[in-house]
């Protein structure tokens, strides 16, 4: 019978025998599309009668408001950033991820530990200590990975507004002007991702094309894989 893992240490309290749902990650770099492909592949899933829950970074109710004020004032610490995003990680784990799995749910989530583990490392954090810090995090059903380059993605993060100071890596800096820093810092995260892509086996996806294609591609890969799944437990039952 299939149980959830966590990468390392054991969730205190937690049974992961009594986890029945699906955890779903979609991943990507800043202004890739990831929301747009998950609005649409919960209106999906939902029309296949499966009830869809979903999380996303900064969005706990315990650190989600410290963070924002944080990074308002451009001065958070590179250490600070790293910690304040894994404590809003574990209160999600525990308050929104855990019981809907609990509840048999498809939990979907907008990025997951490897953004944060990819960003921690391009601000200076070591790999070993970073990837250990979420040893606590569960292992998803599966990774879809939303892959663009910085050439294909600078349009489309201009076309929704001026670039973000912390998307851009302007805390470390990484060039002269902001355009520069957003080039930089964004190529090397999506390095990193590269590099976890391999690591934790994600499924990627060309993100360069169009929405309906990606779209397509994604919902049909979801709803193939938790068919699978089902099939399993079917056989697993007395």
């Amino acid at each position: 019978m299939r149980t959830f893992r966590t990468y390392g240490e054991a969730i205190p309290r937690v049974s992961l025998q009594d986890l029945s749902g699906w955890l779903i990650v979609v991943e990507g770099t800043d202004g890739v599309g990831r929301t747009t492909h998950i609005n649409r592949l919960r209106a999906h899933l939902e029309r296949m009668g499966y009830a869809v829950a979903e999380t996303g970074l900064s969005r706990s109710d315990l650190a989600s408001r410290g963070i924002h004020r944080a990074k308002m004032g451009n001065t958070l610490g590179s250490n600070a950033f790293n910690l304040f995003y894994a404590t809003d990680f574990a209160d999600r784990l525990q308050q929104q991820i855990l019981p809907a799995l609990r509840s048999g749910f498809v939990m979907l989530t907008d990025r997951y530990v490897y953004s944060l583990i990819a960003r921690a490392i391009v601000r200076g954090a070591d790999p070993d200590w970073i990837k250990n810090v979420y040893s606590f995090a569960l292992r998803p059903d599966a990774v879809f990975y939303l892959r663009i380059g910085v050439e294909e993605l600078v349009p489309r993060v201009l076309a929704e507004g001026p670039f973000d100071y912390w998307e851009s890596g302007m805390d470390l800096p990484m060039g002269e002007d902001l355009y520069d820093s957003f080039i930089e810092y964004q190529r090397r995260v999506i390095g990193q991702l590269d590099v976890l892509a391999k690591e934790y086996s994600f499924q990627t996806i060309d993100a360069t094309r169009k929405v309906e294609t990606i779209s397509d591609e994604l919902c049909e890969s979801v709803s193939r894989l938790l068919a699978e799944r089902q099939s399993e437990r079917a056989a697993d039952r007395p």
